[in-house]
């Protein structure tokens, strides 16, 4: 008798233990978001030149929220935000990925603005806003940035469901670089007149808050050639997890 009130105890805890409901894994996105880079890197016509041996981000993971830094709403729609600011040429390749999908997510306004090549944010320069197309790209145009003195050198991105800057926000996030590429761009002209003080990624709270949950908020930078510095310029490949149907602001 007793043995058998104790099978009947365990089953009613296995079946309290089989209710319990269990945090969803990461979604494996990796064969599609690999095809994905890939073609994006193809269309250029380009080969891999980075610190980096293979793509990131290749989960459905939501990239984490940072702080809303020196924003300015309503920056103009244009995917050539430079206004004559002098720097290295750098072009943005940002993949919108929607998490609950694993597809690209077209059709969104994306935001992005940075600081000039000594360090400073203006109000209308490299700012602006674009809407992914139908792969899921936003594409900006603007300088490598020069890094402030409060935080690792990083770009700043915003995310709308929508197709409109008023349509509320899913994601807000920095988007950083490999302090080895600060040490290189940092010594070229125009950026070698920062006098601000330096903070590497390790130094930046904001930058462990960006790379958690199995996210990495580095732009993965290549050359487009060997007169990059002076000439043709770099261009930075990321993409970034979001949830479409959420709003964080």
């Amino acid at each position: 008798m007793h043995f058998t009130s104790s099978l009947v105890t365990l089953a009613v805890l296995c079946g309290l233990v089989a209710a319990v409901p269990t945090a969803p894994a990461p979604r494996d996105c990796s064969a599609e978001v690999a095809r994905y880079n890939q073609e994006r890197r193809e269309a250029r016509g380009l080969s891999k030149r980075t610190f980096y041996t293979q793509m990131l981000n290749l989960t459905c993971t939501l990239a984490p929220e940072t702080i809303l830094d020196d924003y300015v709403s309503n920056p103009p729609v244009r995917t050539s935000i430079t206004e004559g600011q002098p720097g290295v040429a750098f072009t943005v390749d940002i993949g919108v990925l929607d998490t609950t999908t694993c597809k690209p997510l077209s059709g969104v306004m994306v935001e992005l603005w940075g600081p000039n090549a000594v360090g400073q944010y203006g109000s209308t320069f490299l700012r602006g806003a674009t809407l992914t197309a139908s792969n899921g790209i936003a594409e900006f145009k603007t300088i490598y940035p020069g890094y402030t003195s409060d935080a690792a050198n990083h770009l700043n991105v915003l995310v709308h469901p929508t197709s409109a800057e008023s349509g509320g926000v899913a994601h807000v996030g920095q988007l950083f670089f490999t302090d080895p590429w600060t040490d290189i761009i940092g010594k070229y002209t125009n950026y070698n007149k920062n006098t601000n003080s330096r903070k590497k990624n390790a130094q930046d709270p904001n930058f462990a808050a960006a790379n958690k949950n199995g996210f990495n908020s580095i732009i993965d930078v290549e050359s487009i050639g060997d007169d990059w510095a002076d000439d043709e310029g770099i261009i930075g490949y990321i993409t970034v997890g979001v949830n479409p149907k959420k709003l964080v602001a």
